[in-house]
């Protein structure tokens, strides 16, 4: 296998967090294992990798009920159509999704989009899937402008996914520090959350929100007119996270516009 999986157990639920390898980003799959299905939440990039999940899923001997996607950047729906199950997302990143049009995995293979937009909406609030409830939060503004968090309130687990980095470079594309402090300072104030599943990275403990907010503060320091200098800095700072290329999509979004 060539991404890590996690396997964190929570009695009724077995969460199994699948990370892809540095070269896709980090980008990570959760696995929520019910007493007799599967929910998924996020694809991965690479369809190589999806098709990973997949398989590691199908050994699990249960059905993949649904795939949640949680915001509309293409590391987290591009394998949608592996998974081979009803794909779920609030209205707002369904169209976002859509409007974005076909494009390409890393190895050049066509994604249309149509085989990857959601077709079932979420609704915030409390759903119970297979006996277990699940909180399903809509936050604006951050890593993106709009995400899903989802919650398992009995296991004490929160699906953070991009509104946490665990030891992984961020992407600043947004350009909302101010927005994902804030949303980090919401999360952080539930205390009654130990397991913290990151969209990149490894799962977590609450601490992850102190390193999180560290680093955050270091962009803001460091983040200039040069795009470059930047990258340079940012990995002085954290010489041994993952994940720089996400530096440079970032950088692509914050410079390349004004001609850096």
């Amino acid at each position: 296998m060539n991404g890590t999986v996690t396997v964190i157990d929570k009695g009724t639920v077995r969460v199994h967090s699948y990370m892809a390898p540095d070269d896709s980003l980090n980008v990570t799959t959760q696995l929520i294992e019910t007493p007799a299905r599967i929910v998924a939440v996020d694809a991965q990039y690479a369809l190589a990798y999806a098709d990973e999940v997949v398989a590691y899923a199908e050994g699990l001997g249960k059905p993949i009920d649904r795939l949640v996607i949680t915001h509309a950047h293409p590391d987290h729906f591009h394998g949608a159509a592996r998974f081979g199950a009803p794909v779920h997302a609030l209205p707002a990143v369904r169209d976002q999704i859509a409007a974005q049009g076909d494009a390409q995995d890393p190895s050049g293979t066509l994604i249309p989009v149509a085989d990857v937009t959601p077709t079932v909406e979420i609704t915030p609030g409390v759903e119970v899937i297979d006996g277990v409830p699940f909180v399903f939060e809509a936050v604006a503004g951050g890593e993106a402008a709009d995400e899903l968090v989802i919650r398992l309130p009995e296991q004490g687990v929160l699906v953070a996914q991009d509104l946490v980095y665990h030891a992984t470079h961020l992407f600043l594309g947004n350009n909302d520090i101010d927005g994902w402090q804030k949303a980090l300072d919401t999360l952080a104030a539930d205390t009654s959350y130990d397991t913290i599943l990151a969209g990149h990275g490894l799962p977590a403990t609450p601490a992850v929100y102190t390193e999180l907010g560290a680093y955050l503060d270091a962009a803001r320091e460091l983040l200039g007119d040069d795009g470059e200098a930047y990258k340079t800095a940012i990995l002085e700072r954290y010489p041994s996270y993952g994940g720089p290329f996400l530096i440079d999509i970032g950088n692509q979004y914050l410079f390349d516009a004004q001609g850096a």
